[in-house]
């Protein structure tokens, strides 16, 4: 998959959108191109109703597809945000040790700065 995701794709991807099972990449394209395409977020919708609404209402329970799209969409955007944070504090953790370890070869070695 190519840093720009076309419909087809997408669409094949639906279902492991579902199941939460793509990695960090394929979440944020995913996202991405479901923003700027009309034609895929109704088919997401369409896929959202099919496996979650036609069960929740054979159950007898309500079903707002709306809400559950939206929901949907905020919980991968959160999971996408946390992962763009800690991918930031592991790399400002890692500076801070190699600024450490510069500070303890210039003091232990003697080294004039």
């Amino acid at each position: 998959m190519g840093y720009f995701m076309v419909c087809k794709e997408f669409i094949k991807d639906i279902p492991r959108f579902l199941d939460d099972s793509f990695t960090y990449k394929e979440l944020k394209e995913f996202l991405a191109h479901m923003d700027t395409c009309e034609e895929c977020k109704e088919e997401l919708s369409i896929q959202i109703l099919v496996t979650e609404g036609v069960a929740r209402l054979e159950e007898g329970n309500a079903f707002d597809l709306q809400n559950e799209i939206e929901k949907r969409l905020e919980e991968a955007k959160s999971r996408q945000r946390m992962h763009e944070f800690l991918v930031r504090l592991i790399l400002i953790m890692l500076g801070v040790a190699v600024f450490a370890l510069l500070i303890f070869c210039f003091v232990y070695f003697g080294f004039d700065i």
